[in-house]
């Protein structure tokens, strides 16, 4: 999976896609770190534990740069940034019940705008899975020769 650079001077309003998510009974808002705990246990049940990491970072900075979806008070799905390396965004990730719905669009325009405001100009999305989605929702272009990039002789299990 390559990396993918986007330009955050050149972002989507996300406005009425989290009104429509509100409407739907979707919260997406920054993680608080009381609940790092929580997040981290699901980010590994659902995905991984290389992912659950990354958010231990990203919810200990300050602000935090987790973000989160939750649907009744119950998490289905995060997204964070300078996880693993600044300017990078991910792991996202969002449960498959409520995949389909915009939740997953709604956690990475909210954290691309948020790198914006803290005065990014471009983010990488790191060994990005879907390129199609990146490009056509962002975008994103693929970085040549980036694979398997920052990650290359990362320990696995």
């Amino acid at each position: 999976m390559p990396d993918m650079l986007v330009k955050l001077y050149e972002l989507p309003d996300d406005a009425p896609l989290r009104a429509k998510l509100e409407d739907a009974g979707f919260t997406i808002r920054r993680a608080l770190v009381p609940e790092k705990h929580l997040i981290r246990g699901w980010v590994k049940e659902k995905f991984n534990p290389h992912w659950e990491s990354e958010c231990d970072v990203a919810i200990s900075g300050h602000p935090t740069s987790c973000f989160i979806a939750t649907l009744e008070d119950k998490l289905v799905g995060f997204a964070c940034y300078d996880a693993t390396c600044k300017g990078f965004f991910g792991p996202t990730g969002v449960d498959d019940v409520c995949r389909g719905k915009g939740v997953g669009t709604g956690l990475l325009l909210a954290c691309l705008h948020d790198m914006r405001a803290q005065g990014y100009g471009y983010a990488v999305i790191g060994g990005a899975g879907p390129v199609a989605f990146y490009e056509k929702t962002v975008g994103a272009i693929e970085i040549p020769d980036s694979k398997p990039g920052i990650y290359k002789g990362m320990l696995r299990s």
